[in-house]
């Protein structure tokens, strides 16, 4: 537990997948197309909370969504990676930009392809109802569910651990 603090209050970076991850992985479609996915305001204001203490929040999809980065930008990520085909690339060339290692990097992710992406950060997170095979590779399984709160956990853990040990 007390690792798990440790490592919690070094987040310098915390580094999320959206489907399954900041929503419940549902995709909702019309005849036009895809038309909207849900999102949590809890995790949003713990996403600010977190943009407050000065530490960045990205996010890295392979899916790419309009209505993703219109609530994104609404509360503040300026990290915003969209139908990336490269997680791990991308993490890798945000972490050389922001000057910050695996040491201060959390990432969470709910499927396999987070699995790459979750072993660039010192701490691997993913919801409850995440694959079994990053559950058993995460340093920390949220009680929460993907869109149901499982970002607000994380960043009340990571503000907290950060409040603790100033």
């Amino acid at each position: 537990m007390v690792k798990l603090l440790q490592k919690l209050a070094a987040v310098e970076l915390l580094v999320l997948d959206i489907d399954g991850v900041l929503t419940d992985g549902r995709l909702m479609y019309g005849a036009s197309g895809e038309i909207g996915k849900s999102f949590n305001v809890k995790d949003g204001y713990g996403i600010r909370r977190l943009l407050n203490l000065g530490i960045h929040v990205a996010t890295i999809s392979a899916r790419h969504c309009e209505g993703a980065a219109i609530r994104l930008a609404e509360l503040g990520v300026e990290h915003i990676f969209l139908g990336c085909k490269d997680k791990v690339a991308q993490l890798g060339k945000l972490q050389k930009a922001l000057g910050i290692g695996k040491d201060g990097t959390a990432v969470m992710g709910d499927d396999i392809p987070d699995l790459k992406m979750m072993e660039l950060g010192q701490l691997a997170l993913t919801p409850n109802d995440g694959v079994r095979e990053l559950r058993e590779r995460a340093d920390w399984i949220t009680d929460k569910a993907g869109g149901h709160g499982a970002v607000r956990e994380v960043c009340d853990a990571i503000a907290n651990a950060r409040e603790t040990a100033a």
